[in-house]
């Protein structure tokens, strides 16, 4: 007797739970970025993913903890962004802070609407203290890695007088006010050019590690 030919599976029509939140999230980041925080609300937020309001509501219950769970995911991802980059870099400190430089300019970091939101949350934060919470606990991590990272560089310098913390607060400053031109001037300000002043500053302060034969051969060796 001939075997009957097996049938396909059949096709999943419907999101997993994950991947619904997903799709709502970055609805947000959307509509976050087109009308700030004050203006996103569950309707511009379902019009932007294509759903209906039930679906917003199922999943997040209501626009705070939706707004909330964005600014996580923002968060978690520019995390696991740099983290992996630190992992996959060189052993030396030099190497593994231009890693966390080409992360800072490059997607999906400083992608424009994800730089709008960052600015809308931290706009927001003096007033809200779970996005201040957030943001605290995002800024903590990443400044003791590149105080780390600093005072690792000053010491193999050696390059005596220079305070490590001041220094990686300078540097973390400087990456926020040009992803801040990046949203506001991309005209003026590209990746590419604000990843040049990053490194030209990194060369004053390090010029044994950062000078730019030191760039060059970092390069040829990846």
């Amino acid at each position: 007797m001939a075997m009957s030919a097996r049938k396909p599976a059949p096709k999943r029509r419907t999101a997993s739970k994950e991947e619904r939140r997903t799709q709502l999230i970055k609805a947000t980041i959307r509509s976050i970025a087109k009308r700030g925080l004050s203006d996103t609300t569950m309707a511009t937020v379902a019009g932007e993913a294509k759903l209906s309001q039930g679906i917003i509501n199922l999943h997040f219950q209501s626009k705070e903890r939706l707004l909330i769970e964005t600014l996580r995911f923002v968060a978690d991802e520019y995390r696991a962004t740099w983290t992996k980059a630190l992992d996959q870099s060189g052993d030396s400190p030099a190497e593994r802070l231009e890693a966390l430089v080409d992360v800072d300019f490059t997607r999906p970091v400083c992608e424009p609407n994800k730089l709008a939101v960052w600015f809308a949350f931290w706009g927001e934060s003096k007033s809200r203290p779970t996005y201040r919470k957030i943001c605290a606990e995002r800024d903590r991590e990443y400044d003791k890695v590149l105080t780390n990272l600093c005072t690792e560089l000053i010491a193999e310098g050696p390059y005596p007088g220079i305070d490590p913390e001041l220094v990686a607060t300078g540097l973390a400053s400087m990456s926020e006010g040009l992803w801040l031109d990046l949203l506001v001037s991309p005209d003026a300000m590209n990746p590419e050019k604000a990843k040049k002043v990053y490194l030209t500053y990194l060369t004053g302060l390090f010029p044994k590690h950062f000078g730019q034969r030191q760039i060059v051969a970092r390069k040829r060796n990846t």
